[in-house]
């Protein structure tokens, strides 16, 4: 008797489902941090270039270079190599053509992503010493991909780094390249006749100056 009044007083309790806890909202993924574009103005003899570069791409090479800008380094250097279907360069020689002190070399970062597109400014760098990039540097004026890495692990295939473009001012770089140029000082060609000097590189405060 007294189990069936207890199966009984059993069978009158409400029955209790378990709760299951909710599954977490799925939070939609943070997109990676960018590192803001920088910008520089070379003030030239030839015209205004400005341009953009990009430390996320070429950390160490932007840093570099920025830091031969606030130094006031490439301020009277001149334009010393200009090859009318490749590139113009400069960055390491003053009007008479002596060279300017330099700082240690930077790691190569070429393969980052930016091609050597016509308007990309590159590290150059000696042909058979892969980190070897100190203050020269060329703007391509056409697509140059054999400036790209084709092979990596080789020093001369390794490529050059692109660490940025030219935002204003291509026309006076396409100038430039049109000048007449000949043999001068330790090179054998390719140094414009009238020399191009730039006069001022100035670190500017941001992408809407």
């Amino acid at each position: 008797m007294r189990l069936m009044l207890a199966a009984l007083l059993l069978a009158a309790l409400p029955a209790f489902t378990l709760a299951v806890p909710a599954a977490a909202p799925t939070l939609p993924a943070r997109p990676a941090p960018t590192v803001p574009m920088e910008r520089v103005a070379l003030e030239t003899s030839a015209g205004r270039i400005v341009l953009e570069l990009d430390p996320g791409k070429a950390p160490a090479t932007v840093a570099n270079f920025l830091a031969y800008v606030e130094s006031g380094h490439y301020n009277g250097t001149i334009i010393h190599r200009v090859v009318p279907n490749l590139l113009v360069q400069g960055g390491a020689f003053t009007t008479d053509l002596q060279p300017k002190p330099e700082r240690a070399p930077v790691p190569l970062e070429a393969g980052n992503g930016l091609g050597n597109l016509r308007g990309t400014i590159a590290a150059a760098r000696r042909p058979d010493t892969r980190d070897s990039a100190t203050a020269q540097f060329f703007i391509n004026v056409v697509d140059n991909p054999q400036f790209d890495p084709v092979d990596p692990a080789n020093d001369i295939g390794a490529g050059y780094a692109v660490f940025g473009r030219v935002v204003e001012g291509m026309d006076v770089v396409d100038a430039m390249r049109n000048v007449e140029t000949g043999a001068q000082g330790p090179f054998p060609s390719r140094v414009p006749k009238q020399a191009i000097v730039i006069e001022r590189a100035v670190r500017l405060s941001g992408p809407a100056q």
